[in-house]
């Protein structure tokens, strides 16, 4: 077994990110049948899959990959066509994918790259230099990379920041000619998902997409450093910014439904009251109370007289 450790320090930061993100995710697991929809699944495959391709430069956006995806003509490229095709294979088998499995890893690349690469699914045989990075000698790369798997399967630390070192390492090591930053971050993803499987919905890439300068600089300040904690504790960040933006529009797809709930319900009944709402919506009365707050405030329901003897008017039907 090898001894190998990547350089990093464990800080308070870290700590407390990766609190706040599992407090996160107890809450959309817990409430995953509404948060987790098929068709919410897709959307945010494709937010993915944009996301991850328009930080190497590909912008073909979610409109055209999503046409991809039903098998329909669209403008691009053929190599812009090959990377969206490419990328929408390699992230169908995110679940499969063994995280510690390094030929499961050269699978994803073969899949990703298949149409652009010769050597796709191989580790590089030259050297490259990514910007002001060197990249290790090629001659190296096969056994840094069994290095970084074994210690990703055997490290104890916390699969978060498992999984954010791993993508630095991976990076700085560019085991491929091209596709790194692809793979790279689908492999944190497959990380991720094989530790809460919540993950496989959750649109990471697009958030790293929305703070692309962030991401590079920290990539580039942990390389200067040659520690990566800087860049592990961006990207817990990021992955905090992703998974809080999911409850909020789990929160706001569950606030539309309990409005209409109500309005439907008005709309039978215009003398109902708010003891019969609570009971036909299942809502609290201060859950109910702040739903018929936000629906006058909305100029969508006016109260007509006193709570008793009074009844309720839809603004649109008057």
């Amino acid at each position: 077994m090898s001894s190998y450790k990547p350089p990093y320090t464990i800080t308070s930061k870290m700590l407390s990110l990766s609190t706040a993100i599992g407090e996160e995710l107890t809450r959309i697991e817990y409430n995953k049948k509404e948060i987790i929809t098929p068709q919410l699944r897709r959307k945010n495959r494709i937010k993915t899959l944009a996301g991850t391709l328009e930080i190497e430069g590909n912008f073909m956006g979610e409109d055209r990959i999503t046409a991809i995806l039903d098998g329909k003509p669209v403008l691009g490229t053929m190599l812009e066509v090959a990377e969206v095709r490419g990328a929408i294979e390699a992230y169908k088998s995110i679940e499969k994918y063994k995280p510690y499995n390094l030929e499961d890893l050269l699978k994803a690349h073969k899949i990703l790259m298949d149409e652009i690469l010769t050597t796709a699914g191989k580790l590089r045989g030259v050297n490259v230099q990514v910007g002001t990075h060197i990249a290790p000698p090629y001659g190296v790369v096969s056994n840094l990379m069994q290095n970084l798997f074994e210690w990703l399967e055997n490290s104890d630390e916390h699969p978060l920041i498992k999984s954010c070192v791993f993508h630095y390492e991976f990076e700085f090591i560019h085991p491929f000619s091209d596709g790194n930053g692809r793979i790279g971050r689908l492999w944190q993803s497959v990380i991720l998902y094989h530790w809460r499987e919540v993950f496989s919905a959750i649109p990471t890439e697009s958030i790293v997409r929305d703070y692309q300068q962030q991401y590079y600089k920290a990539l580039e300040d942990s390389t200067t450093n040659a520690d990566s904690t800087i860049f592990v504790e961006f990207m817990l960040d990021v992955i905090l910014k992703t998974v809080k933006k999911q409850i909020v529009k789990s929160n706001q797809k569950s606030n539309q439904k309990s409005n209409q709930k109500i309005m439907a319900l008005i709309k039978k009944n215009n003398t109902i009251t708010i003891r019969e709402l609570c009971e036909k919506t299942k809502l609290s009365e201060s859950g109910v109370k702040k739903v018929i707050k936000k629906l006058k405030d909305d100029g969508l329901l006016v109260r007509v007289g006193g709570l008793k003897g009074g009844y309720w008017e839809i603004v649109d039907e008057i």
